[in-house]
Order: C-alpha cells, then structure tokens, then sequence
C-alpha cells in the first residue's frame, strides 16, 4: 500500500511502514529502541524546476515534537529523500514528512546564474529583500532536541536582526549588485535562515506509528537450560529430577560467559497419558519424566510449577536470585495441553473433537504428539475465552517477575488471537517482551512480527553458505528491520543442524562467533558449549538422548578443567558484545568482498566504535583470502591505513584497502578485529 499526499508539494511512499498486507486491515508501529537510529524517507516532488525541500519531523509519546531532521536525496535524480532519526525514550511515538517550496534556494539560484551577467539585477535584488523580511517576520520550529553534530544557529532574536539587515543591504543601490549578492549567500546569513526558515507551500503527511521498546527487545544474549536437568540423578526407579534449588547453581556461571536472559522450557506438570518415553519413544517406563510441554496434570496446569521442581515460592526465588546476577528470566508459553489438563475436563469445547467425539492429538507430519491435545480456536466462543484464560496465565507469572515470555509454535495459533492478546498485555504492562518460536513460512514469520511479537527465531540456523549468509542477513538488516527483530539461536533442543553434526569443534565455533555479531540478540541451547553434536539417527536434527524426554545432566566442570568446553568463548563474544556499542545494532550491518567463498567479512559502525569480523566458514581446513575494505563504511577515505586490533587474542595490525588472512576452524576461525584509529 502506497500512501500519496498530493497538496503543493507530493508524498509518497513513506517509510518505514508496517502493513499486514492482503486480508489484514490497519497499520502497526514500526520499532525501535531508545538511541536506535533508523532511517525514515519518502519520494517527495513537485512540478516544475523550483526547489523544494523537506523534513522528517519525530513526535514524542507526549505529542510534543522531538526533532526536525533535514532530509537529503539519497540518489541523484530519484527524488527519494532519507534521514536518520533515533528516539530518546521509550513509548508510543509518531513521524511525519513535511514538504514545502524552498523560495530561498529558488531565489539563490537564479539570483547566482543571473546577476554576475547583468540581468535582472534589481528586479532580483529586491525579491530576495522580500523575502528576507518575510523569513523575518516567520516563527522559529520548535524542536525539544537539537540535531546531533549539527550547527549552532543564532538566536531567533539575532536572526531576525541579520536577516532585516541583509534584506536593507540587497536594496542599497550604492553596492555593486555582485557584492550586494554575496552579503546574502554567507554562512551567517543561511544560519539565520535555518533558525527562521520560510516554508512555501507547506505539505504534511499522515503520522506514522513508532513503538520504542526498551533495549532487551533488540539487544541481548540468551541462554537455554532445563532445570530439572541441573541436579537430576539416575536411581533404580528412574530419574530423579533436578529442582529449582539445585538449578540456582547452575545460575552463576550462566551469568559468567556474559549472558543476559535465561530462558526455560515449560516448568509446569507433565500429563500422565501417552506419556513419552526417551527419545520421543511411546514405551513409557514408570521413572520416565515425560515431555514437558506436554502441560497438564492433576497437580495443576499453566499456572503451577512442576512438584519435581519446587514450590511456586521456590521459582519465584529463583527468578530473584537470576536477577541479582543480572539474569532475565524468560519462561516459555507453550498453549497445548496434556489429556490430563484441568482444562480437558472444565472447558472440553476448547479442543477439537472427532466425529466418534474423542480429541484429536497435535500432529506435524511426520511427527505425532500424541501427549499433547491442541486447542480449537474455531469453536463458539472459543477465541474469546481461550484470549482471556491466555491473559490471566500471563498475568499470573508476570506478578512473580516474568518479565520475558518465548512462544512455543505460534505459527500454530490465528494471527488474530496473538494481536489481541499482545495488545492488552503491552497496554498495561510494555516492558513485558514476546519471542516468537516462528520456525515456519516466511509469511507467517513476518506477520507475527508485525502484529507485535517483540523478536523472532530466523532461519540462521540453515543459512550456512557465504551467499545465503550475505542476502539472509542483509533482508533482517534492511528489508525486515523496521519490524523484525532476529534471535539468532545456534541451536536448540528441537534443532541440532547438519553442519554442527558434522563440523567437529570448529563448526561450534564459528557459528557462535557468527550469531554472536551479526545480530544484536542471540541464543545458545544448553550443551553448545559442549559441542555435543550426536542425532538421533542419520539425516535427523533431533539430539540422541533428547533432553526433550529426559533430563540430562552435563559434567561441566570436568569438561572446563579438561578444556573441552567452549564457554571461555562464549563469555569473550558476549564481552565483546557489552564493550562495542556497534555491535547492539542491527541497521549497522555492513558487508565487504573477500575472493574466497568461504571467507566472510562484514562490519559494524556506531557512535564512533567499528568492529570489523572476518570468519572462516570452512569447519573442517584452513582458509585463505584476501579482504577488499570498503574503507568509507568504516569512517576512512579509500587511501588510508587503519590499526585494527583482535579482540580474541589481542595481536594489532596495520589494514589498508586489500588485506590477506587465514584462519583456522581448529585454532582460530575468525577476526573480530576493533578499528582503532589511522595508525
């Protein structure tokens, strides 16, 4: 949908704009975080060869204008106009264009062409006098921020006074007219008319929505674990779970490699019927724990804790005791239910019947979760009730300090359900943040964001190759930004790839390093440290043993002692990512060209700070290339020599334009380099 405001001047296609597209009625918020710069452009035109000129104006929360940012052509000859903008708090904001003839660029021009060959030398003296008084007698825009970097300009007062002088200077006929002219295009003089500007013709667009969220939904680094897995022992009887308790010991070193929110799988009781046995197994011994997403027991449903892991008193301890390390809890929503949930039997027409009047189980062909009914949105009534039953849930661990929610397949529930449900909860309470499990179709995916998911699973996991690297991360850098957020997880417990399969160490490594600077969010599932790489069987992206079934405790101090373990790695990236404002962004993203298809190179540059990444994406042998920079990306001419320094093992380098590397998936598979200065 192209949004046209013809008054003197023409508007079109305003960015950014979020439309849902064919079938979905409205417009939503573009997003940003507060210090976020995005760009904001329009095509703007007019008839005729006069100048125009045009601003992008940003309203705050308050409807009090904010800033007022020149726009300029971002290619000669398209009439396509940009600007950046950032926000500087978070809230419900708005961005409009306005457009208008620029008289005095108009009268410049001619006035520079005409008068140094004697034509029209009065006539255009005294038109720019004119207009001189009229800018005069005008109103100075009032902004509550001052542009970044920009110019000072005079007091409206002073400016006033400059221009009644020089519009007297353009009529005294004593001066020759050249000079008199040149009085008038001085610095001083377009300083005064920036404070006082006169603006023809004014054209304004429609507001465009901008939801600034708070700094977790574009940056963070998450990390995933089971806590019944921490803790958990095998007996004679089966396994004996791991609690709240003993998984507050795991806490601390989660909190030491760097990261920022601690994710959980379901904590809530398991159902008893057609329990899952290991490795997805419809054979159920009686020590077997189950699926924890198959939510639902006696012993309660979304809203009670596990009897295995504690007490509702012992999470809410837990989450306290996460957050004086610095850790966010995120607690998954997973809407699906074991037969055995309170649900089945209270409100039996929230599920879909057979004809012979028995609930179907959740299928995904060829997977079968006979464990776990699906709800049915489609019933009388049923989305309704089914919103508001969603919302106490949410609202009931939102009161115990859950402040982060990841969906479990939300591609699996109408669009319009999780538009309601995300708008009630962000009215009252919008710091609370979504993450959409959307491993799905690339529509669906991108419509959950735009409805309001805060961030989203990508496909990252699949993009391995340096083409696909380049064109994925450019469409969630640019395309996809002003609405999509990307959680770039390098595995998870339904998701172990063929490249970390068959990559050995090395693949850990340098996928780690990928996620962990490409984007501004990114996650591990527990055991990446470990590189634990074996599938369920050939071809399968399940784990053996999946900790999906059963828990799975790790030796981790062993395998650090032994230096088997990766976590001084991960620790590093998320330093790095905490030192380097640059690599919060997600806009920033830059590419440069290498002669080797298994060597990527890109960049990041923000508020003075640049870091440069080289990464080896072969994970079996070394790899050599040469790095072609393109050195404005980075703040430099093209002739110039920067000093880089590898923030992984801290040797300096003296760059240029064309550079060699080799790197190494065993010893060192990439370069984040930081851009010092000109040595």
């Amino acid at each position: 949908m192209t949004v046209t405001v013809i008054g003197r001047m023409t508007i079109i296609d305003v960015q950014p704009q979020v439309l849902l597209g064919p079938g979905l009625t409205g417009q939503r918020p573009a997003k940003a975080i507060p210090g976020e710069e995005f760009l904001v452009s329009a095509t703007v035109f007019r008839e005729g060869h006069d100048a125009l000129a045009a601003a992008a104006v940003l309203v705050d929360p308050a409807g009090r204008v904010n800033r007022r940012t020149a726009l300029r052509e971002l290619a000669p000859g398209t009439d396509r106009m940009g600007a950046l903008l950032s926000a500087d708090k978070e809230g419900e904001w708005t961005f409009r264009i306005e457009a208008w003839a620029d008289s005095m660029a108009t009268w410049f021009h001619a006035a520079q062409v005409k008068i140094p060959l004697g034509l029209d030398v009065a006539s255009l003296l005294e038109e720019g006098a004119q207009l001189l008084d009229r800018a005069a007698q005008g109103e100075r825009l009032k902004t509550r921020r001052p542009e970044p970097g920009g110019p000072t300009g005079p007091a409206p007062a002073a400016a006033r006074k400059l221009l009644i002088k020089t519009a007297r200077l353009l009529r005294d006929q004593s001066l020759p007219g050249e000079s008199r002219l040149a009085a008038a295009d001085s610095a001083p003089v377009r300083a005064a008319l920036a404070t006082l500007p006169l603006r023809d013709l004014l054209t304004v667009s429609d507001p465009y929505p901008l939801r600034v969220d708070r700094e977790r939904a574009l940056y963070g680094a998450w990390y995933e674990f089971f806590p019944r897995s921490e803790g958990a022992r095998q007996t004679a009887e089966g396994w004996q779970s791991g609690t709240f308790q003993s998984a507050e010991q795991r806490l601390e070193a989660v909190a030491g490699m760097g990261f920022d929110v601690l994710y959980l799988p379901p904590i809530h009781p398991i159902g008893m019927a057609y329990r899952k046995g290991p490795n997805n197994s419809e054979t159920c011994s009686p020590g077997d724990l189950g699926s924890p997403w198959a939510i639902g027991s006696p012993a309660g449903g979304h809203d009670a804790v596990h009897p295995d892991l504690g007490s509702p008193a012992d999470f809410e301890h837990f989450v306290a005791r996460a957050g004086a390390l610095g850790l966010e809890i995120a607690l998954d929503f997973a809407l699906q239910c074991s037969p055995d949930h309170p649900w089945v039997a209270k409100h039996p027409e929230w599920f879909k019947h057979r004809p012979d009047g028995t609930i179907a189980y959740a299928e995904n062909p060829p997977k079968k979760y006979q464990d776990i009914y699906p709800l049915d949105f489609d019933g009388p009534g049923n989305l309704e009730a089914l919103t508001d039953e969603s919302e106490r849930v949410l609202r009931f661990w939102m009161a115990r300090g859950v402040r982060i929610f990841r969906v479990d397949n939300p591609h699996t529930k109408p669009l319009v359900f999780w538009d309601e449900l995300l708008r009630r909860v962000h009215a009252t309470d919008p710091d609370v943040l979504f993450l959409a499990e959307a491993f799905t179709r690339p529509a669906m995916l991108r419509g959950l964001a735009k409805i309001g998911f805060h961030q989203s699973y990508t496909y990252f996991t699949w993009r391995n190759g340096k083409a696909e690297l380049e064109e994925y991360l450019r469409e969630l850098a640019e395309d996809s930004a002003p609405y999509l957020r990307p959680n770039l997880f390098v595995n998870t417990p339904d998701i172990l790839s063929g490249y970390l399969q068959y990559g050995g160490p090395g693949a850990f490594r340098l996928r780690a390093v990928l996620a962990a600077t490409l984007s501004p969010t990114w996650g591990v599932y527990a055991g990446y440290e470990l590189c634990e790489a074996q599938p369920a069987s050939p071809g399968s992206e399940e784990y053996r043993d999946s900790e999906k079934y059963q828990p799975r405790p790790r030796d981790w101090a062993g395998a650090e002692a032994e230096g088997r373990s990766l976590a001084p790695l991960l620790a590093k990236l998320n330093g790095l990512r905490s030192e380097h404002h640059a690599l919060k962004g997600l806009r920033n993203l830059h590419f440069h060209h290498t002669d080797n298809e298994a060597v990527l190179s890109y960049s990041k540059r923000s508020e003075g700070d640049a870091v440069l990444c080289v990464v080896n994406l072969d994970p079996y042998q070394a790899q050599e290339a040469t790095v072609t920079l393109d050195l404005p990306a980075l703040g430099f001419d093209w002739d110039e020599r920067v000093q880089v320094r590898d923030q992984l093992t801290g040797a300096v380098y003296q760059w240029g334009r064309d550079n060699y590397i080799r790197l190494d998936p065993n010893d060192q598979p990439a370069h984040v380099f930081a851009v010092l200065r000109r040595p």
